[in-house]
């Protein structure tokens, strides 16, 4: 099974995840948004594997979130903010053969497996 995992290290969340993947025998790809951003086009993407929105994923509580002023933005502006500012992206998300989705609290991902 082909895994990937959009992980920040720092986050409980993400490892917590991490973890439950490696547990159930899989060495998933991982790829450390902060360190390598993903690009708008790449963001598209994957919300559309997620079946998802700009909103859904991006972390309204960050201080650049406000300093942007995004909370009335429109969806292609905040999927350019998140490429501009990775740490905007929420976390982990997970994409497996089974589908993709933001693993809040990371026991989410076990649907994934």
């Amino acid at each position: 099974m082909r895994i990937t995992i959009y992980h920040n290290p720092k986050c409980s969340n993400s490892r917590g995840a991490l973890a439950i993947i490696r547990e159930a025998g899989h060495e998933p790809t991982i790829i450390e948004y902060l360190q390598t951003p993903l690009r708008s086009d790449d963001i598209r993407a994957l919300l559309a594997t997620m079946n998802a929105k700009p909103r859904d994923i991006i972390r309204v509580k960050e201080s650049v979130f406000a300093e942007l002023h995004l909370d009335s933005a429109s969806n292609d502006k905040l999927i350019d903010a998140i490429a501009a500012h990775p740490i905007l992206l929420n976390r982990p998300i997970v994409v497996t053969d089974k589908g993709a989705r933001l693993c809040r609290p990371p026991e989410l991902v076990r649907e994934l497996l």
